[in-house]
């Protein structure tokens, strides 16, 4: 217990990093509430992407032949708080069975093996859960619209060089499935922002005047230019490992250098317009 407040701790206190054996890695903060006391519970786990509203995590329990307490929780009471260090939301649990759980298994004992050492030493079926997004908080309290974008913008940066990391460290010629799915999780996400940035966001600023046009103009080519490479790195992901990796890098400097422009100019009229 004194371990796990330690990386909680750790997790608050620097936007979701942490050292140790999680560094580096997938982790959440989930907070389920006591099946017997009711009272909020919150334990660091491990995950794997499974789409844009969607993340799994495994009742391992360290190959422990029972269940964790989080599992239990979620059988009683199916819904949960996901922590990302960046976010916090609400989230539906489902125990996967059958073929899906099968499937899902799999992909995590070829990203980390480990996965399976677990099951043998456990001598249990290990559940698969998956974690689905029913509604998002905004933005922490006091902070502004500008604040609110660089939380977002930092969350596609962690992403991306986790992405390029993975990648990077792969073993084999090609990609394993849990790696495509984790290019193509970062690719939607990365694309449903810049919609509703076109949507709505970009509009507004460029009803500022004239001023924010060549602005504008950029982001919007620089929007342009992205969604290009997205499409670019989906086609590769069936390609060798060496292709992926450089269609990762290629992105990575792409948005970063978006990203880094989009704040420059945008934050200071976001936070002067909030009054900050």
């Amino acid at each position: 217990m004194l371990f796990n407040q330690q990386i909680i701790d750790e997790f608050r206190a620097n936007r979701g990093q942490v050292g140790g054996p999680f560094e580096g890695g997938r982790l959440i903060l989930l907070t389920t509430k006591g099946a017997k006391s009711g009272a909020p519970h919150t334990t660091p786990l491990g995950f794997l992407p499974d789409g844009a509203e969607r993340i799994l995590v495994i009742a391992s329990a360290g190959g422990s032949p029972t269940n964790p307490d989080w599992y239990h929780n979620l059988l009683a009471e199916p819904t949960a708080t996901v922590e990302t260090g960046l976010f916090t939301y609400e989230a539906a649990a489902t125990v996967l069975s059958g073929e899906e759980h099968e499937q899902a298994w799999a992909r995590a004992v070829e990203v980390d093996p480990g996965w399976a050492e677990y099951q043998a030493k456990a001598g249990r079926p290990i559940p698969v859960v998956a974690l689905t997004a029913v509604s998002y908080d905004g933005p922490p309290p006091g902070r502004s619209f500008g604040e609110a974008l660089r939380t977002i913008h930092d969350g596609f940066r962690r992403e991306l060089a986790l992405v390029r990391a993975e990648v990077a460290a792969s073993g084999g010629a090609t990609l394993g499935a849990q790696l495509r799915i984790n290019c193509l999780t970062m690719c939607q996400g990365l694309h449903v922002h810049h919609t509703k940035e076109d949507e709505g966001l970009f509009p507004a600023m460029r009803a500022q005047g004239p001023h924010m046009e060549p602005v504008m103009d950029r982001l919007d080519e620089e929007h342009r230019r992205i969604a290009e490479l997205l499409a670019e790195l989906e086609r590769a992901l069936d390609a060798d490992r060496e292709t992926v990796l450089a269609e990762v890098t290629r992105l990575t400097r792409e948005v970063e250098r978006h990203l880094d422009y989009e704040e420059e100019q945008l934050i200071p009229i976001l936070d002067a317009a909030a009054g900050h």
